[in-house]
């Protein structure tokens, strides 16, 4: 054959140069994964800034909550009873709710007042007025939430669960051991 027939022949067909054949392998998605708690810890991304740790900055928070809860409790009215009341306090989220430390084994805590920024497992972080954060272990402590005249205790070695982990949870009546 030709040059020119062969470069002819060669511009129609394919020529295959090897005969081994490679599958082509399905890339899986991956779930991207959440941050661990250490990684959460190392970028502080729960820690409230010094400049943001003003009361003011909260009180429309609060507002919110205050609205909330009589949404919650169908217009707090006088004549409801006060167990319905506790029941569904117990269950509702307290972040923006003024909480006052009124019993705890520390004197240090007791008498401090402000609204709830933060819940943990095992501590609350709160504004004062006079822009302070305090965190206070729930441990040894009774903490006290006003709302429209109805006051509420919480006994905090009792609540020491997550906000989600709590509304979940049924509680029990039991005796309570005093401070």
């Amino acid at each position: 054959m030709s040059q020119q027939a062969r470069e002819d022949q060669l511009q129609r067909k394919a020529v295959v140069l090897e005969y081994c054949t490679r599958r082509k392998r399905k890339e899986r998605k991956r779930k991207s994964r959440g941050l661990s708690a250490r990684q959460r810890r190392a970028l502080r991304l729960f820690d409230i800034k010094p400049e943001q740790q003003r009361y003011s900055l909260f009180l429309p928070l609060h507002e919110l909550w205050k609205q909330y809860i009589r949404d919650l409790c169908n217009g707090l009215k006088p004549d409801t009873q006060p167990q319905l009341i506790q029941a569904k306090l117990l269950k509702a989220d307290l972040h923006g709710a003024i909480v006052s430390v009124t019993k705890s084994k520390c004197p240090s805590y007791v008498g401090v007042t402000g609204i709830l920024l933060q819940e943990t497992k095992h501590v609350f972080k709160i504004i004062t007025k006079e822009d302070r954060l305090k965190v206070i272990p729930k441990l040894n402590c009774v903490f006290t939430v006003e709302i429209d005249g109805f006051i509420s205790y919480i006994y905090g070695s009792k609540f020491q669960l997550r906000s989600s982990e709590r509304s979940a949870k049924k509680f029990k009546a039991k005796g309570t051991v005093d401070l």
